[in-house]
């Protein structure tokens, strides 16, 4: 899946001469907490959050500088005043926003938002670097739901499920070896059973096996080794 599947297009957007009370107004009718910004072309130049709006003069959040900053560093006091007591969105947003293209997989968009603790991401084109749309935190939600929602069009059989199963059991770095596990299927019912070496590997087998398309239930007959005798605890 990549950002084009899930994007928001045709995004509210602002300039940088906008208006801030108008911008604000736009947030609360549209119901959004981002504003992309634009230039007279087009081109991405920042955005505008909820997060640019936490420290305002107007509500007294305004941030009391160092005594610190107040000898040395003028240059971040008076880009904070401006960032506290400006009229515009050009003033307050923030520059240089990180975006991605239509083409980016959603992995990819997921981790540049978790490494930059942001909310959103704007989407570009190429080549010429126009904004066509957005992904939220509220779009991934969106998708999560929908693929939540599907169903297989016809159900697996149960030697398929099996495979599935011992296949990304196989593939977990947490899993025990498939030597020391059985995997039994059905009628679509998973039975796990074999050792573990503590309840997170039961719990985390227990979500992979319900997790494959077609399972209809699991059943934990795993037991686990006591560490400190090494001897098997049924589960």
């Amino acid at each position: 899946m990549v950002a084009s599947d899930i994007m928001t297009t045709d995004p509210v957007t602002a300039r940088p001469d906008t208006p801030l009370g108008e911008a604000v107004r736009l947030f609360l009718d549209k119901r959004i907490s981002g504003l992309p910004v634009l230039d007279e072309a087009g081109r991405l130049v920042g955005m505008l959050t909820e997060g640019d709006l936490l420290r305002r003069t107007e509500t007294g959040t305004e941030r009391e500088p160092h005594w610190l900053e107040l000898l040395f560093s003028s240059i971040r006091l008076a880009r904070e005043y401006v960032h506290t007591h400006g009229r515009t969105v050009g003033d307050v947003m923030t520059r240089g926003a990180v975006a991605i293209t239509a083409e980016t997989p959603l992995g990819v968009a997921v981790r540049l938002m978790e490494a930059r603790r942001i909310k959103r991401l704007p989407v570009l084109d190429r080549p010429a670097g126009r904004l066509v749309g957005i992904i939220s935190r509220a779009d991934l939600v969106r998708a999560l739901a929908m693929m939540l929602a599907e169903s297989p069009a016809s159900p697996p059989s149960d030697q398929a499920i099996r495979a599935r199963v011992e296949a990304e059991i196989a593939g977990q770095p947490w899993a025990p070896s498939l030597r020391d596990l059985t995997v039994l299927v059905n009628a679509g019912t998973v039975t796990l059973q074999g050792v573990v070496f503590h309840d997170e590997q039961r719990e985390a087998l227990k979500v992979l096996a319900g997790s494959v398309p077609g399972v209809k239930g699991v059943h934990d007959q795993l037991s686990w080794i006591e560490p400190m005798t090494g001897g098997v605890v049924p589960g």
